[in-house]
This record gives C-alpha cells, sequence and structure tokens, in this order.
C-alpha cells in the first residue's frame, strides 16, 4: 500500500468544486493581489486565532523578516531562536542585520528551552538581544508563559513562529496572542496550505498592524504615498480565496491529524527503541508532522521507503552546522539536544486524507520493524 507523507491532490479532490469557483472568481474580478479574496481571509484566520488582525504576506519568510523588521530590529542587534529549525527561521533574521543567537530545545517538545534562554540573556551575549523567536515545532507550542515571564524581565519583543502551528494552543489560548504578533507559513505542505507561495502574520497590537500592511506593500499608506520604504510583501488573490475555502475545513482536518496522533501513540507505548511525540499538558498540539525519534533511523527509513510509507527528515543538519552560519563559531557538542533529535527524528504520515487502512498499516509496519 502507498501512502503519501501529504495527499495535496487527495485533499483537492475532496473540496474541487468550491476551490475551483473561488479560484475562478478572482480571475473574473481580475483581483489578482491582494483584493477582496485576501481581505476575506485575513477577518477570517484572525477570529480562528481570537486576535484582531491578520497580515497576509507572499510566503512564510516575508512574515517572519516582515515582523522583526517592523519592531526596527537591524544591524547591532540580536535576536535569540533555536538551530533545530527550517532555515527561513534565522533567515528572516539575518535579513535584518542582526546577529542570530541560538539556544538549545528541551527534549520533550523540541522547542526553546526557556532555562537555556534565561540563561543566555543573563550571559554578556545577551545585552543586544531585542526579540526572542520561539518555534512552535510540528504542530507543538512552545512554553509561552514561562518564555513571556523571561522576556518581560530582560524587556525583549516576542515574535512566535508558527509556520507549523495553525489552531495550535497554549494554556487555553490560541499562538498568536503570547508575543507582538506570530508568524504564520501557507506553503502547500502545510497544515493550511496555498497552491504557491504564502504567508501570514496575525497581531493584536493596531499600530503595528498598520505598520506590517504598509511595509508589504513598499511603505505606501495609499497609492503612490510612501511614510518609508518597505517591500513587496503582498499575497496574491488566487492564494487568498484558496486559503479562504480551505480555512473552513482546518478544524475538522486538525482533528483527524491529533485522531491519528492518538492511534500512533497507543500502538507505539510500549516500544522501547522509540521515543514518541509529547504533547504538554498546557498544550493543543496540531501536528503539522507525526514525529518519531530512534537511534535506528537510517535502518527504519529504508525499511519505510520499501514498504512504500512517505517519510522525511524535519531536520537533520541543525542551523549551527549549515554551512550559510558557520561564521557564528558553534561547535559540536554546543546544542546537543538539537544535535541528537537532527540525527533521529523522522516523520511519517499522519494527514487527514488517511483511510483507517492507511493507518493501520503504518501501525503494523511500524510494529513489525521494532519486534
Amino acid at each position: 500500500m502507498k501512502i503519501p507523507l501529504a495527499d495535496l491532490k487527495k485533499q483537492y479532490l475532496t473540496i474541487k468544486p468550491e476551490i475551483d469557483a473561488a479560484i475562478q472568481n478572482v480571475i473574473e474580478n481580475t483581483q489578482f493581489i491582494l483584493g477582496k479574496a485576501v481581505s476575506d481571509f485575513e477577518q477570517e484566520f484572525a477570529k480562528a486565532h481570537h486576535v484582531k488582525h491578520c497580515i497576509a504576506v507572499g510566503s512564510g519568510t516575508d512574515a517572519l523578516h516582515a515582523a522583526l523588521w517592523a519592531l526596527d530590529i537591524g544591524a547591532g542587534d540580536a535576536v535569540v531562536t533555536t538551530p533545530f529549525t527550517f532555515i527561513a527561521t534565522v533567515e528572516a533574521i539575518s535579513l535584518t542585520g542582526a546577529q542570530p543567537l541560538f539556544v538549545d530545545i528541551e527534549p520533550k517538545t523540541y522547542t526553546m528551552d526557556p532555562v537555556k534562554l534565561e540563561e543566555l540573556l543573563k550571559s554578556p551575549q545577551g545585552k543586544n538581544v531585542k526579540a526572542i523567536l520561539p518555534i512552535h515545532l510540528y504542530g507543538q507550542p512552545a512554553a509561552m508563559d514561562e518564555i513571556q515571564k523571561i522576556a518581560s524581565k530582560y524587556n525583549v519583543k516576542i515574535i512566535e513562529d508558527a509556520a507549523q502551528s495553525h489552531l495550535a494552543m497554549y494554556d487555553g489560548k490560541y499562538v498568536g496572542n503570547f508575543g507582538e504578533a506570530a508568524c504564520f507559513s501557507f506553503y502547500p505542505g502545510k497544515n493550511l496550505g496555498a497552491y504557491g507561495e504564502a504567508g501570514g502574520i496575525i497581531t493584536n497590537d493596531d499600530e503595528f498592524a498598520k505598520k506590517l500592511r504598509q511595509l508589504r506593500d513598499h511603505g505606501q499608506s495609499e497609492k503612490y504615498k510612501h511614510q518609508f520604504w518597505g517591500h513587496n510583501y503582498r499575497m496574491d488573490g488566487i492564494q487568498g480565496a484558496v486559503l479562504g475555502v480551505k480555512l473552513k475545513y482546518l478544524a475538522q482536518w486538525t482533528a483527524r491529524r491529533r485522531e491519528i496522533a492518538a492511534k500512533y501513540k497507543q500502538a507505539f507505548s510500549g516500544i522501547s527503541d522509540l521515543i514518541l511525540p509529547y504533547e504538554s499538558p498546557k498544550a493543543v498540539h496540531v501536528y503539522h508532522q507525526f514525529v518519531l525519534r530512534t537511534k535506528k533511523r537510517a535502518a527504519f527509513q529504508q525499511y519505510l521507503t520499501d514498504k512504500e510509507i512517505g517519510n522525511a527528515l524535519h531536520y537533520p543538519i541543525p542551523i549551527h552546522f549549515q554551512e550559510a552560519y558557520k561564521h557564528l563559531g558553534y561547535k559540536p557538542g554546543d546544542f546537543p539536544i538539537s544535535e541528537a533529535c537532527a540525527n533521529e527524528n523522522i516523520s511519517i504520515p499522519a494527514h487527514p486524507e488517511m483511510t483507517g487502512e492507511m493507518v493501520d498499516y503504518v501501525i503494523e509496519s511500524v510494529m513489525k520493524f521494532f519486534s
């Protein structure tokens, strides 16, 4: 049985009439950049996360860069994040001219370790830190209660990287309600994915939202009136239309992801060679990826591939080992949890398009390998 890691075609076919009509409407009204489809989506996405504003942009990377830029972060400043992430998180810091600083992740949640964060902020390195960029990785929110307290104590801003965590919750609140803003990716494979590149920023701060709307559109408040220089970070109308349709199904799709995750956890709970995804008691994990951890990863990955079970490594090379960031001067052993996860983590299918038969096949196959 062939089971892809994600099945975007099957997802499209389940909502095809709505998607086709929404795209056709954008084409007929020729609102190809921003426009009503985008503004309608912004309103609904903000409402879904219980925040006041959503600013739709061209990608998740755009969202991160724009949010940091809007905080006036630049050369001479530093921003703290973790090295266990997709490079876009760190690129966004570099694009402002600021220095990325890393702290390790927690061994259970794979998100920023608040103890390590405070250690860094207390150190001489911490004096130039203007913002913290915690990552809600794989759909698991970071420990935002502790991170908020630390940010307040050291007077630094928080921008949440929620690229993988649409509708995730912590302490009874949706992500996006803990810092100045939260940044999302709507890359096609995300829990809420566009049909191309797209991203978004949510915030409760009216002035910050206003600044971001100008910044994404060359700094203009109205056509040809530019208060400051910005960038072209606008969302396409077709992407707004697609996202507007798919957003209506996101809660249902998320519930299915959580259901599959629960079945996997129950089935795999007795396997000593596997570390299963952990869900913090304060969190609602949305399982963008269902990530197993095993020291037998290479053999397990080959086995899954032979069984035609989709799999992927998120992420096999931590950022401090990337050629692009060697200049930061970190060395092996500086972030031991990130380095271990890079060597041992592997994602398996847990998407809402999976049938019960597919889920059972994955369970049986995994059990057979580890038996």
